[in-house]
């Protein structure tokens, strides 16, 4: 028999337009499939679940555009010193932890989380919708080289693979070639999108916030390998140089991008390439060495600039968290959109964190692991849906407290949560 969920007398947000639909909603098996104004009859002897949402808000489901799923519930002593298979477990637990605050799909930029996806889909544990990016790609000296200064060797020279590298975390390569096979082995895995650092980060040890990495030929061969396979390439940078040699490099999605110039935000519009940014602000500066602080610093102070000029020229805009090595701020995943309310409408914020988010996710194409439509209320999209205490259209911080305000989420249609 079918699983059907009858949820009456919603407030229904479709995740593209500012006007809500009042009506009720019915699910079949993972699919909506039916929505209307009218009473929708409802049999129990048919399996039919009926649930009074009684004026509540309906919306479709968070989607985290840049989060890490095994990366951020493990801090970088975890990854360097425990065994592989604590750092698994907390990522597992914290994937639980991550669809209760509402986020129903993560595409996750980088970090071993092939097994995690699989627990999740055949439902061994709970969690969110994962697309992968498998190992960071990242040259020597780069964002993803996250080796003791000591260690000289890694697996792109032939030698014994770095520990960072043995994890699945990133992968340090140079040269064209080995960006290829590099390129190739996430895909092999299971990747729906691969992951390339092209400028300095706050996070790593190594490279300077104004460092260009990667040669366009190696940045290419990426995009080349990963075009073969019918999907794209994102890449982690910051400053003007590196995102025009990416996107000349036929790179798809920016990630970051703070440290930009209004020449380099009209070359992002020119060539219809997405910005994922994230509201990164002073106070969430975590990092213990006075150099992270400081590059932090610097990456906050382009936000408000980035933010504006991505309106300015009306870029592509996705939203995530890029939450790293900080297992104690997890819980706060939702306080990043709500800090989007500076520059964005409640209703923008909305979309951006639905429907925009999918349209990006769905650029995978053939390697899309969830293939049908995600980010709106619409008969035939996959049900993942929240049931909301309060209006986000009219006071978007009820998103912040997901434990209280979110009366039901529904994820691929099952109930992962019921205070109706």
């Amino acid at each position: 028999m079918d699983s059907q969920i009858l949820i009456n007398d919603v407030e229904i947000f479709n995740g593209k337009e500012p006007q809500t639909l009042r009506g009720n909603v019915l699910i079949r098996n993972n699919r909506i499939e039916r929505i209307s104004r009218e009473p929708i009859p409802a049999d129990p002897a048919a399996g039919v679940r009926a649930l009074d949402g009684k004026g509540r808000f309906l919306m479709p489901g968070l989607i985290d555009a840049h989060w890490h799923a095994y990366l951020c519930c493990n801090t970088m002593q975890d990854l360097l010193t425990s065994d592989p298979s604590y750092t698994h477990l907390a990522a597992g637990r914290e994937a639980g932890a991550t669809l209760l605050r509402g986020f129903t799909t993560i595409r996750d930029a980088g970090g071993p989380v092939f097994g995690l996806k699989r627990a999740i889909d055949t439902g061994l544990l709970p969690g969110p919708r994962i697309y992968p990016s498998g190992a960071m790609i990242s040259q020597t000296s780069g964002h993803g080289d996250f080796r003791m200064i000591y260690d000289h060797f890694h697996g792109g020279c032939g030698c014994e693979a770095a520990h960072i590298e043995q994890l699945g975390a990133s992968r340090i390569v140079d040269g064209a070639d080995a960006v290829t096979a590099a390129t190739r082995e996430n895909l092999r895995q299971g990747a729906s999108q691969i992951k390339l650092m092209t400028g300095g980060g706050a996070a790593s040890l190594y490279d300077p916030l104004d460092v260009t990495e990667f040669f366009e030929e190696e940045i290419r061969a990426a995009v080349r390998a990963a075009e073969d396979w019918g999907t794209y390439v994102m890449v982690h940078v910051y400053n003007p140089r590196g995102i025009a040699r990416a996107i000349a490099a036929g790179v798809r999605s920016i990630e970051h991008g703070h440290l930009i110039d209004e020449p380099t935000m009209e070359l992002l519009a020119a060539n219809d390439v997405w910005l994922s940014m994230q509201a990164f602000a002073v106070e969430d500066n975590t990092y213990p060495s006075p150099v992270q602080q400081a590059k932090h610093i610097e990456i906050t102070q382009g936000t408000d600039r980035t933010y504006n000029l991505a309106k300015k020229y009306r870029v592509k805009l996705a939203w995530g968290t890029d939450l790293l090595f900080n297992p104690a701020n997890t819980k706060n995943q939702n306080h990043g959109i709500v800090k989007l309310q500076k520059w964005f409408t409640p209703f923008e914020i909305l979309k951006m964190v639905t429907f925009d988010n999918a349209q990006l996710l769905a650029m995978s194409g053939p390697r899309n692991p969830y293939p049908n439509r995600l980010g709106v209320v619409e008969e035939g999209a996959l049900a993942d849906l929240l049931l909301i205490e309060g209006n986000p259209l009219q006071e978007i911080g009820v998103l912040e407290n997901p434990a209280e305000k979110f009366a039901l989420i529904v994820k691929d249609g099952v109930i992962c949560k019921n205070n109706l």
